[in-house]
């Protein structure tokens, strides 16, 4: 489905002749392609882990930086690229695991790419790029990925004498919302898209909600009111009265949305008298699970709450750790309010405590016009033939997975019910999940599963998945257990015997 755009292609037919595969890889450098610079072709030679390939780098003007991969050898006709997270700012076709990775794909045959999303930072979580750059703000917004895509797809037909087919397009978290933008944007450009765990209402999620997330847990000295050190007492409180609600004593919470905890048989009269709770900590416990951002007069602005069972992971998005580390949730706020969400950056010295529920949001109207994908209407991305499988987390703390849920019942509705969204569109809750799977906990991590075998069985028959395979493996690489991931509204429910380790066990089932 992956087409070239006209300018492409006509600087395309006007370049040398098609190459052979494995041939002439450093002739690609030499190709003219509009309002690109390619800067480099080199044949890398195969690892233990990796296969020959033709690294082709370079950058779409004025600042998207690249890097196209294409097999020397077996290359199965596809092309898969591979989004990034945060805030990019880096070209991580290296990057380990599955999530925003290129790797996996080109050890399956595919050519493949991915990009920094059209600026340099020193980390995920810099925005610094953004301040008063409404050019590269763009760019990371909507224009990276296409662009890129349309440079490789140039790259590969250069290579291999012939177009990509099917191409893929793979991301989580803001990797998740480009992908999303591509079915609402660029609807005819890929064939299938994996969207994980997307930060779909950027605005509304590290603007609004990250700001009630921390005013919330912050007192009168500025100080954090949830503390690495009771955390373990909050985990505790939550997962015994939630665990068993799906009717499974098993360690997941299979939905949240299903239990609430009353955390005042805890409550200690001060902090330090140890497995007791604050009134003042509970409150804030209160404001994450229950209550999240909204205005003075009570109107909900994000549709979503931090999840029960997201405790294990906390220590990276919300609280940090006796170590220091950790804690992103305030630094991805401060970062974004300073530097992107307002169409005047106020910059250095604004932070969560300036931001006015009632006065603010309204404000971020210009740039969730530049970031945010949300938009329901996926009839095009339908009409195109593509396919999308979505997924999510249930103990996602960062990029919490109520706003998901509430995108795609919005889908539904738009689309004209559950069958027409079920013939394109797949969601799947996992119990236990940290945020894209990248910390491990008492669920599955990235390597737990496995969307992109789903995604090409999809592609390759039109038939689409009802569940996904999860594994869970302790320490050593041996299996603990398995169990479905079953297509939203569905959830996976135990038959009541059997070995409850095993997924033949259980049944895909209405909520």
């Amino acid at each position: 489905m992956a087409r070239l755009s006209i300018a492409l292609a006509s600087a395309l037919l006007a370049a040398a002749p098609a190459l052979a595969q494995g041939q002439d890889c450093a002739d690609l450098a030499d190709l003219r392609l509009t309002d690109v610079n390619l800067l480099s072709a080199a044949v890398v030679p195969a690892t233990e882990t990796l296969p020959e390939y033709c690294s082709v780098v370079g950058y779409v003007r004025p600042a998207i930086n690249f890097e196209i991969r294409l097999p020397t050898e077996g290359w199965n006709g596809g092309f898969y690229m591979a989004g990034c997270g945060g805030f990019c700012g880096q070209v991580e076709i290296d990057r380990p695991g599955f999530i925003n990775a290129a790797t996996p794909g080109l050890v399956r045959g595919y050519a493949v790419a991915t990009m920094d999303s059209g600026h340099w930072g020193s980390g995920s979580a810099d925005a610094r790029w953004a301040f008063h750059n409404r050019v590269a703000e763009v760019d990371w917004g909507y224009r990276a990925v296409p662009e890129t895509a349309r440079v490789a797809e140039a790259v590969i037909e250069a290579f291999y004498g012939q177009s990509a087919e099917p191409s893929i397009f793979q991301g989580c978290s803001t990797g998740g919302r480009m992908a999303n933008m591509l079915a609402v944007r660029d609807p005819d450009l890929f064939d299938g898209i994996i969207n994980g765990a997307p930060a779909l209402d950027y605005t509304g999620l590290v603007a609004t909600f990250m700001a009630s997330v921390v005013q919330a847990n912050t007192n009168e000295a500025g100080d954090d009111i949830i503390t690495p050190e009771v955390v373990p007492v909050i985990q505790e409180a939550v997962y015994d009265a939630c665990d068993a609600v799906d009717g499974l004593e098993d360690g997941l919470i299979s939905d949240p949305g299903a239990c609430t905890v009353d955390f005042s048989a805890l409550q200690c009269a001060a902090a330090g008298d140890g497995g007791c709770l604050t009134a003042a900590q509970i409150d804030t416990l209160t404001n994450w699970y229950q209550v999240g951002a909204r205005s003075s007069d009570g109107t909900q602005l994000y549709p979503a709450v931090i999840p029960y069972g997201s405790e294990p992971y906390w220590w990276l998005w919300l609280t940090g750790n006796d170590t220091g580390a950790g804690r992103l949730v305030p630094v991805f706020n401060e970062q974004f309010l300073q530097f992107m969400a307002f169409e005047e950056d106020p910059g250095d010295g604004y932070s969560a405590q300036d931001f006015d529920f009632d006065a603010d949001p309204p404000r971020l109207a210009t740039m969730a016009g530049i970031y945010n994908s949300d938009n329901p209407d996926l009839g095009a991305f339908r009409d195109a033939g593509g396919v999308m499988l979505m997924w999510h987390g249930w103990a996602d703390a960062i990029v919490p997975p109520g706003k998901t849920i509430d995108y795609y019942q919005q889908v539904v509705q738009e689309i004209g019910g559950q069958a027409a969204t079920d013939a394109f569109l797949r969601l799947f809750m996992i119990p236990g999940m940290d945020h894209c799977g990248l910390l491990p906990g008492p669920g599955i991590d990235q390597a737990g599963f496995d969307p992109l075998s789903a995604m090409e069985e999809w592609l390759a028959t039109d038939a689409a998945p009802s569940s996904l395979l999860l594994t869970r493996r302790d320490e050593n690489g041996t299996v603990d257990w398995t169990r479905p991931a079953c297509r939203y509204p569905l959830t996976a429910t135990y038959v009541g015997e059997g070995d409850w380790r095993d997924a033949a066990n259980f049944v895909c089932e209405g909520m």
